[in-house]
């Protein structure tokens, strides 16, 4: 396993750490506190999990299982998943700090830093699809089989 899937896959272990943290918080204050949290709290811990650990992991995951890129494969570049993770790693740190702070403090000026988490993340995913995209393929055997079928029909 490489360094950057490495570093997916723990980062994704991190916003679980997180979001789990955050979601006991909102359960005892909901249930010994006599209060919901406010929904951009519940928003944050759901970017946590769904985002920080789910796609991280994901997105490593698939870094690792995908059949290597190609030679002439005009997109992947590994300085170009880095550029993924960085945007996905701010974003999602953006999102989950910036709601917490709007939940909790009630800053509307965090709305800004929301938006542009959110847009960091966007480009992120749209990234990954459009790098990682000539990587689907058949690996090895299967795309081998496949070619013989096609030379025998």
């Amino acid at each position: 396993m490489n360094p950057l899937v490495r570093r997916f896959i723990k980062t994704a272990f991190g916003f679980l750490v997180l979001g789990v943290l955050l979601g006991l918080t909102m359960l005892v204050q909901r249930e010994l506190g006599g209060g919901w949290p406010p929904p951009y709290v519940v928003s944050a811990h759901k970017h946590a999990i769904f985002v920080g650990f789910v796609m991280f992991m994901i997105l490593g995951v698939a870094l690792w299982i995908f059949p290597r890129a190609q030679a002439d494969d005009p997109r992947f570049r590994t300085g170009r998943i880095e550029l993924v993770y960085w945007l996905l790693l701010t974003g999602t740190l953006a999102r989950f700090t910036g709601e917490l702070v709007r939940g909790y403090a009630g800053l509307p000026a965090m709305g800004g830093v929301i938006v542009a988490g959110g847009a960091a993340q966007v480009a992120s995913f749209l990234l990954y699809i459009w790098t990682m995209w000539y990587r689907i393929r058949p690996a090895g055997r299967a795309r081998r089989a496949g070619s013989r079928a096609t030379e025998e029909g």
